[in-house]
Parts: C-alpha cells; structure tokens; sequence
C-alpha cells in the first residue's frame, strides 16, 4: 500500500521540474493526480511519459496559465469534476519575468509576478478550500522559496511574492486547523530547473556575472552543502506534507536549501 492510497492532488505547474517530480513521486504512493501547464502539448507529452510508467488512469492533465485566476480555480474544480474530490493541493506555480532592480522594475512585470506567484497561490488556495471545509481534510503546499527568507539583488518581485507566500500559508492554517486541514509552504533553494535556465542569463547580467556556473556558485556559496538540491529532494518533503506522517505540520515554512536560510 501506498502512503497516499485513495487520494487525490493537484499540482499547478505540474508538468515539469518540481512540480512533475512530486506528480511523479505522488503518483507512485497509489495518489490520483492532475497535473497543469500552459502547453497543452507538453502535457500530453507528461502524460504519456508518466502513464508508460504504469499509472494507468490516475493521471490528468488540465491546461491553463497559473497566472489568469479562471485558469487556477479551473484546476481544482476541474480536479473535482474529473476525480470526485480534492485531498491534496499542491501550489507550485512561480516564476521570475525580469531581473530588474527595484529603481527599473516596471508596473507590468510588478503585477505579472504578482498573479502568477502570490495570486495564483491564494487563488488556488481559495478554490481548494472551499471543497476541503466541507470534507474537514485537506493538505495545502505552497511553494515559497528561499527568497521568501532572504532578497537577493535584482528579483524584487518574486522576493517579494515569496516572502509574502509564507504569511499567507501561515494565516491560512491558523484559519483552518481545527478543520482537519494543514497548510504550509515549501521553500527550496537553488534547484536547476528549467526557469534557472530561462532566467539566470538576465541576471547574470544584471550583477555582473561571468556565466550561469557562477550564478549557481553565488546562489550555494552560503549552503552547508554546497551544490543546489534536486527536484527529488524537493518531492520528497512534498510527500512528507501529504502523507498520515506530516498531519501534525501546519503553518510552516520548510527550507529545503541545503543550509542556506538561517530561519
């Protein structure tokens, strides 16, 4: 038997990185799971990689950017409409549009890391609550970051939004606990995912940076461990969250960093 027979999650931004290993790692603990992503062709393509691996049917994929609030909200009651219910959401949805320090940021790329990270966490938070209140259970994940405990130079935006994902998490479990629901947020360190890739050239450049190996070398130089963590570390503590072993955590912020936070 799995740790996460007969449940049922939904992963924003599942398709992918982080969000795909903890479908992955989800799916492999006997969990249905519905998985979301812009491409409607990418996730088919998720789809079939991960039901080849012998799922069978207990993987979906819903379409939609994470950043529009129909397109979240259409993930959770979508993962309702197609499963029957919702235990687990997982709110992985994030990102970076420019590196830009504060005196440059624009209004535009202030409120495009706004939706897409705090929005379309407190959107799909909302959606999930309404149908966990009634069933009094439920796991919320948020994912933070370690910029939601520290500001590195050139991403104000998503510092901000991380930082404010933890409070958000934190007042949210106050508000549910004694409702069966936990909430927290996940804050990883650097993880080479496909946004590292996408975004790390701009700031590079913006702090003077000779490549991306020393950008990973600036980003882990304060980690005990010295080398960003994976995508599996991260699923993994996802899994903690959602499973019987994590029901006594709730309002917190889980540094899976390798030592870099110092809270």
């Amino acid at each position: 038997m799995g740790l996460l027979d007969g449940k049922v999650a939904a992963i924003t931004a599942g398709t992918r990185s982080i969000g795909r290993a903890i479908a992955e790692i989800y799916l492999a603990e006997g969990a249905s799971v519905v998985v979301n992503g812009r491409s409607a062709e990418k996730g088919q393509t998720a789809i079939d990689e991960m039901t080849a691996a012998g799922v069978g049917d207990r993987v979906h994929f819903i379409a939609g950017n994470a950043g529009v609030q129909a397109d979240v909200e259409n993930v959770i009651n979508g993962t309702v409409a197609h499963f029957g219910k919702i235990d687990i959401a997982v709110l992985n949805a994030g990102g970076v549009k420019e590196t830009n320090p504060v005196s440059l940021m624009t209004d535009e790329e202030w409120m495009y890391e706004l939706n897409l990270n705090l929005n379309s966490t407190f959107w799909g938070m909302r959606a999930s609550l309404q149908h966990m209140l009634p069933q009094k259970s439920g796991r919320i994940i948020c994912m933070s970051s370690v910029e939601g405990k520290r500001g590195t130079p050139g991403i104000p935006g998503y510092a901000a939004n991380k930082h404010a994902i933890i409070g958000l998490a934190k007042s949210c479990a106050n508000e549910v606990g004694t409702e069966g629901i936990t909430v927290n947020s996940i804050c990883p360190g650097l993880v080479m995912t496909d946004m590292f890739y996408e975004t790390g050239p701009a700031t590079v450049a913006n702090i003077g940076l000779a490549d991306l190996d020393a950008l990973a070398s600036l980003y882990t130089q304060s980690a005990a461990i010295k080398r960003p963590v994976t995508v599996e570390e991260v699923a993994a503590v996802a899994l903690l969250l959602a499973s019987p072993a994590g029901a006594g955590i709730t309002g917190a912020s889980l540094s899976i960093d390798g030592g870099t936070a110092h809270w």
